[in-house]
């Protein structure tokens, strides 16, 4: 199975010669430059390289598609044109048969269309990788979207993850870095994320979730879920209507303010990771759009919230201090900040890795967002680690993918967009919110109730505790006394190998001195008497050690 959809891989390279979207007199390794020049035996086709790679994605399957729609926000790093195509693949995906999209609803609803909605479009308002979007309207007149998951996508989408693997063992085990990058580890979260996409219970239950989160805002709105009509397949949510944030020349025609709008985005983010703890995690261009009602006032709306991320208290906590540490221009802080959560080994030297770090970071800071592409600082920072075996931390794979997304909105919206003006500020009262009164009132709060639930079992875990301290106060004694016992034995010990050593030594020499006349040296009767008697001491002296 593997070996049959690489090969399908190379022959979707093959046929749409995409080879043509290396640069002339780039310089390639070797086994790259083998590939190309395979590639370069098939016919060239009509179509430009940017269409080319765009129909190559779609043909190779939701994997393909869901890379391409990360591209395609990166406006800084490819040209117009393939920016255009990409940007095809975040909604304009073929759609699959309306029929069979009627078959799945119906099934999974259990009634047939005409009892729930009273009216219903066989055109699909959207078609995308896993999904396609169908406008109804229910019986009771709202205005809905029905969301259905292609029929056999699993099965295509466990294949590509086999084939991922695949590459992924190959890297970790032939290549000297990919230990430190964790090529399976972050396959695998990646299948565990995509998988939980397939299942519209639970993007419906995160779009409720993140509904909640928002409700009493002004600053991003989540559509209603219809939870009568959702299962495993099937989604029906409420219809929104908006522009889409990269429709930049729609949102001027209606006076939009941009700049608010930009800095409303960075926020949003900042809120989801650090006081929610539950963040949209592909905010890509198909899936957020803008409320312009009130031009002066934009609001942003989010919809497929299937892939949501979150961490750990600890991983929060070390993120908020190196993005302090790093807006303050404090880069021995942050390098002690990544030793001291084990993101490098403890034993890296500290001055070198901030001396590192400072190289990278300083000349991007304080900079507008037009003149940052945070692409390349990724890449550098890849680079510059290496030789301290940074590793890469799979938990943070989609936090960084999310970051990536609103940079690149963000330069779309509002290039001149100063990221730190933003983020510095909304990141220190964050930490001071952190160590505040009322901050430690709630957790105080938080956790008495389960204080008074413990509170019956504190006299048996007091005596539990004072016998244990008893018992380890005998437990030390008796250690106490054992390692005396083995030090006394380890001292008889070596008395006794320097003995041994030393009666060695002496029977050697009395019998080395023994043989002399054999050898044709002359020796007196003094020397073998002293010889016998230094040879009867060594034995004596093996012996009563022995």
């Amino acid at each position: 199975m593997k070996i049959a959809r690489i090969i399908r891989i190379f022959l979707e390279l093959a046929r749409h010669r995409l080879d043509r979207l290396i640069p002339a007199n780039t310089s390639l390794p070797l086994w790259l430059s083998a590939i190309a020049v395979c590639l370069r035996i098939f016919p060239t086709p009509k179509d430009s390289p940017a269409v080319s790679l765009r129909l190559a994605i779609e043909n190779l399957g939701p994997i393909f598609i869901k890379f391409g729609q990360i591209l395609s926000t990166r406006r800084d790093l490819f040209s117009e044109e393939l920016i255009t195509e990409l940007e095809k693949l975040q909604d304009q995906v073929p759609p699959f048969s309306t029929e069979v999209a009627r078959h799945i609803i119906e099934d999974e609803i259990n009634a047939s269309i005409a009892d729930i909605f009273a009216k219903f479009d066989d055109t699909p308002l959207a078609s995308a990788s896993v999904a396609q979007i169908h406008t109804a309207t229910l019986l009771t007149g709202e205005e809905v979207v029905i969301k259905v998951i292609r029929p056999g996508i699993q099965v295509t989408i466990k294949r590509d993850i086999e084939v991922m693997l695949f590459f992924a063992h190959a890297v970790e085990r032939f290549w000297s870095e990919g230990r430190r990058l964790h090529p399976v580890e972050v396959v695998s979260d990646y299948e565990h994320t995509i998988l939980n996409e397939l299942n519209l219970q639970l993007e419906a239950a995160n779009t409720a979730t993140l509904r909640e989160n928002w409700l009493d805002s002004n600053e991003l709105y989540v559509p209603e879920v219809y939870w009568d009509y959702c299962s495993s397949r099937v989604m029906v949510m409420e219809r929104i209507y908006g522009v889409r944030a990269t429709d930049i020349d729609v949102l001027q025609a209606n006076n939009a303010d941009l700049k608010k709008l930009a800095h409303l985005g960075v926020n949003i983010f900042f809120t989801q990771v650090f006081e929610h703890n539950f963040f949209h995690a592909d905010m890509h261009p198909g899936n957020v759009f803008v409320d312009v009602s009130n031009p002066q006032d934009p609001t942003y709306i989010a919809l497929d919230c299937a892939i949501i991320g979150s961490l750990t208290e600890e991983d929060k906590n070390y993120l908020a201090q190196n993005l302090l540490a790093f807006f303050h221009q404090d880069y021995a802080k942050v390098a002690e900040l990544h030793i001291q959560s084990g993101w490098v080994p403890a034993n890296t030297n500290l001055k070198d890795f901030e001396a590192v770090i400072r190289s990278v970071c300083a000349p991007v800071f304080q900079k507008p967002i037009k003149e940052i592409s945070f692409g390349k600082v990724l890449v550098s920072l890849f680079d510059a680690a290496r030789q301290f075996d940074m590793e890469v931390q799979p938990q943070l794979v989609l936090l960084q993918k999310t970051l990536l997304n609103i940079e690149g909105m963000g330069r779309q919206i509002y290039p001149d967009l100063d990221l730190w003006e933003t983020a510095a500020p909304y990141m220190e009262n964050w930490m001071r919110s952190r160590y505040d009164a009322r901050s430690l009132f709630k957790n105080l709060s938080d956790n008495v109730p389960r204080w008074i639930q413990q509170m019956p079992q504190l006299p048996d875990l007091a005596l539990g505790a004072l016998n244990e301290l008893n018992s380890l106060g005998d437990r030390t004694s008796e250690q106490i006394r054992l390692l005396g016992d083995i030090k006394q034995e380890l001292g008889q010990q070596a008395r006794k190998a320097r003995y041994t050593r030393i009666g060695g030594v002496a029977l050697i020499a009395a019998i080395l001195t023994s043989l002399l006349p054999l050898s044709g040296y002359a020796t007196t009767p003094e020397a073998l008497v002293g010889t016998s008697i230094l040879g009867s001491l060594g034995v004596y002296w093996m012996y009563i050690q022995s």
